[in-house]
């Protein structure tokens, strides 16, 4: 099992190496032998807050950056049903953009045109989607996208066809519209 300390070498190396320093230049810079510093990122030698300390101030991060734990990349937000279709998360709740997975259901017709902040992207993964913009029907395809400010009125839905998947990318505006509110 691996602990906090056991990423501060590697981190320490990576965070170095990003300002394209030497073992030698930064070991210079903070008046410690080469080898400690070597032994340091390689895990050889323990970490100490006196080691550290002028290590994190001269590389411009913050000793939290080497020892904190490595959170979960991992996104486990479930699925929502909002008026037919469903709407997977793909980003965590904090993340400063949301991207969702979008299962629309066939629809014969366009919901009616809305207007709100915000700005969206999107791209079609499987089916047909009609996206309605400013009183003009487009039709994208599987493998195309779209952008668009969402203050234009605009509409978005499968197609006749059958059901359509999108991946759509929200600004924090558009997304607490379309993903928090009701209709």
């Amino acid at each position: 099992m691996t602990t906090a300390l056991d990423h501060v070498g590697p981190r320490l190396r990576s965070a170095r190496q990003a300002k394209g320093w030497t073992l030698d230049d930064l070991a210079g810079r903070a008046a410690m032998s080469t080898s400690t510093l070597s032994r340091l990122e390689s895990g050889k030698r323990q970490a100490s807050l006196e080691l550290l300390v002028p290590l994190t101030r001269l590389l411009g991060i913050r000793l939290d950056d080497l020892v904190a734990e490595p959170a979960d990349p991992r996104v486990r937000r479930a699925p929502t049903r909002r008026h037919g279709y469903v709407v997977a998360p793909l980003t965590r709740a904090d993340s400063p953009v949301q991207t969702y997975k979008v299962t629309y259901p066939a629809r014969d017709a366009a919901p009616a045109p809305r207007v709100h902040d915000g700005f969206e992207w999107l791209y079609v993964l499987s089916g047909r989607i009609r996206l309605l913009l400013e009183g003009r029907e487009l039709i994208l395809e599987r493998g195309e996208a779209a952008e668009f400010d969402t203050r234009m009125p605009h509409s978005l839905s499968a197609t006749a066809d059958g059901v359509a998947e999108v991946v759509s990318i929200f600004s924090p505006d558009g997304e607490r519209l379309h993903t928090r509110t009701s209709e």
